[in-house]
């Protein structure tokens, strides 16, 4: 068993170190979104070459959304409403391993490697995408009460994971219906218990993910 002391320097100071112990495989609480809610979209873009590092992330051996039990059920909820609506939901990212922060930490680190820029981080130096928020050194991903998504086919202004003020949730310079589709994809999930993250219209957490447990296995 491996342990990663987790010093969080980019989070309030009320904040804590963490332990973050390579497991072999998802706690007790922890399932596959697929076996709660199939009808859910899983286009996790960190177990292929279509994110920001431009290759797959260490932890992500398979393309699969895990989540604590009480998160996929809340997404359950939100896709039956939004079925109900004639959308459906597509997740980006689900549990996210400790093993994969790390990764991003290096990956913002090398100067050298810019193969992404034009397509996720345009407007800024990647050297301060931890510094302006847009990658966490304590992801709440890792406690498995966070999840990346949107509405299958739909446009919400910017991509998934641009590193921009235009990703913000309320960024009013979107056009109407990227504008509707952020604010309809807001209300669902608020309804049904999650929390946003303001610069960042596609991630949403349960209430106490903050001060949850990290985990760090690896995704298959």
């Amino acid at each position: 068993m491996t342990i990663f002391l987790l010093c969080c320097a980019a989070v309030p100071t009320a904040a804590f170190c963490q332990q973050a112990i390579a497991q072999e495989g998802p706690p007790s609480d922890f399932v596959r979104l697929h076996d709660i809610a199939p009808s859910i979209v899983e286009d996790m873009r960190y177990a292929g070459n279509d994110n920001f590092t431009g290759r797959p992330v260490p932890g992500y051996a398979k393309g699969r959304c895990w989540l604590r039990r009480s998160t996929a059920l809340a997404l359950l909820a939100v896709q039956k409403e939004a079925e109900a609506e004639g959308l459906g939901l597509v997740v980006y990212d689900c549990f996210r391993p400790q093993r994969a922060t790390r990764a991003f930490l290096a990956w913002a680190q090398d100067p050298n490697d810019q193969l992404t820029k034009q397509s996720y981080y345009p407007a800024i130096d990647k050297a301060l995408l931890f510094k302006e928020g847009y990658i966490a050194e304590k992801s709440t991903h890792s406690t498995g009460m966070a999840v990346d998504l949107g509405f299958v086919g739909q446009d919400f202004g910017t991509p998934f994971d641009l590193f921009d003020a235009a990703s913000a949730t309320d960024y009013s310079s979107i056009n109407e219906t990227a504008n509707a589709n952020r604010g309809k994809l807001l209300a669902l999930m608020r309804k049904h218990g999650f929390e946003n993250l303001p610069n960042e219209w596609w991630h949403f957490n349960l209430p106490g993910a903050a001060d949850a447990e990290l985990h760090d296995f690896e995704v298959r």
